[in-house]
């Protein structure tokens, strides 16, 4: 009976010490305050509730209002530093390689794949960035203006024969085909599979629980991505099997790299970067897209000067049916501040994470090495003292103020070393379509958002 009783007090102190530990983690400084939640699950559950609406996640807001703008958490099993300080935040983005690392929950990384490049750093991160940068860069965006503007005058057209649109889908589905022809010369309609609809499958479940269960959403991204990935592999495969002379696609450059004597680059590497760019370039820009769109059927005024704006564009012209030129695009004043002040209220990428590399003092706090850092670019873009009215549609408030690059304020396309390389590209896209949408139609927007 009394060894029974002992059994039971070491097994009560054992849990009591775990639970102990887990709430309260060792560190040589000052942790920021915070609950690491319940043992194991930590505040993943909270975590992963659904934002509906377009104020900061309550989430963030709840903790935000309790402990201040550091906090301490734990997601998934992972203790992490949460910022909403813009110095904070900032600081994560410029020490990149140094202080600070990519990094993202393994849920994540099962997602998007081990090599995509959201997980390779230093050297092979930066060989990534070039190679996506011979068709983002300049000088592709450039030859590449043409194509964007007849692809949008053709949905438009489309469109306008319909008594109305899903905004998101149809956006979505344009910004697809288009990214799919210029990376491996997709073509839907000769493609005897839908790429695009094990993408849509993909993305229902990216922001979900992680429970891999067959029915769960999680379970169903998983398996829009393998079939995604089954998909992109045949095409390099069937590629490398028969090259073309002359480049022509994002896939022909990557079959050449591969080719390469010495190369690093290697087929599941050059997969999974495929993947995130067909991800990134449409999900992200068909929602900022149809953000735009809304903000311009609820504002007249701002309809009125981005009209005017490119409808002295078309003045200026010696031929007015003459496509649009590189100079008229970067002309877009009005253009480009309405586009970042939808990135700023469209907060499309939630949180960023970050790993510490080393033990970190910041203010009063330390972040120890190992510890996850999350940037919630919602907080900085929807603060009060930054932002006048923050939730209001202004562009602008952009009047003064040079978005090209990320800031302490403004960080929609992240920041530092891994701000994003298809930032250009979405503002092309953004910027070629409202100009076509407000100088060749007037009629009104019928929006469904779903």
């Amino acid at each position: 009976m009394w060894a029974l009783f002992i059994w039971v007090s070491l097994l009560l102190t054992s849990i009591t010490h775990w639970v102990y530990s887990w709430r309260n983690p060792k560190c040589r400084g000052k942790l920021p305050p915070g609950s690491m939640g319940f043992p194991l699950l930590g505040e993943t559950i909270q975590f992963f509730k659904p934002n509906t609406t377009s104020d900061i996640p309550l989430f963030i807001k709840e903790r935000v209002k309790k402990y201040g703008p550091i906090f301490k958490t734990n997601l998934v099993g992972r203790p992490v530093i949460v910022s909403t300080d813009p110095d904070l935040s900032y600081f994560v983005f410029q020490q990149e390689g140094r202080c600070f690392q990519s990094w993202y929950p393994d849920t994540f990384t099962n997602i998007f794949g081990r090599k995509n490049v959201g997980s390779l750093h230093g050297f092979m991160y930066k060989y990534l960035k070039s190679l996506v940068l011979t068709l983002f860069g300049y000088d592709g965006l450039k030859k590449m203006l043409p194509q964007v503007e007849l692809t949008a005058n053709k949905r438009l057209e489309l469109w306008s024969n319909q008594e109305s649109v899903e905004l998101k889908d149809s956006t979505a589905s344009m910004i697809f085909d288009l990214t799919a022809k210029k990376l491996i010369s997709h073509d839907p309609d000769k493609s005897s599979e839908n790429l695009r609809a094990n993408f849509v499958a993909f993305i229902q479940g990216l922001i979900s629980f992680p429970f891999k269960i067959p029915g769960t959403a999680y379970h169903k991204c998983l398996k829009g991505r393998e079939s995604a990935m089954r998909m992109l592999r045949n095409m390099l495969q069937e590629r490398r099997k028969k090259p073309r002379k002359n480049p022509s696609d994002f896939f022909d450059y990557v079959i050449e790299e591969i080719q390469k004597e010495g190369t690093i680059l290697t087929e599941e590497i050059a997969l999974d970067l495929m993947f995130v760019l067909l991800f990134a370039s449409f999900e992200t820009t068909s929602l900022a897209l149809t953000l735009a769109i809304k903000f311009l059927s609820d504002d007249p005024e701002v309809l009125k000067r981005l009209t005017e704006e490119h409808e002295t564009i078309l003045r200026n012209r010696e031929d007015a049916d003459s496509g649009l030129t590189w100079e008229e695009y970067k002309s877009m004043t009005y253009t480009f501040q309405f586009i970042n002040e939808t990135a700023r209220l469209a907060n499309i990428v939630p949180a960023i994470f970050r790993k510490a590399l080393i033990d970190i003092k910041f203010k009063d706090y330390t972040i120890p090495a190992g510890w996850a850092v999350m940037v919630c670019p919602p907080a900085v873009h929807l603060n009060p003292e930054k932002y006048e009215d923050p939730l209001v549609f202004n562009p602008s408030r952009w009047e003064e103020s040079n978005a090209n690059n990320a800031s302490k304020h403004f960080m929609a396309f992240g920041g530092g070393m891994r701000f994003c390389v298809g930032t250009d590209f979405t503002k092309l896209q953004m910027a070629v379509f409202l100009h076509s949408l407000v100088t060749k139609y007037k009629s009104e927007l019928v929006i469904v958002l779903s």
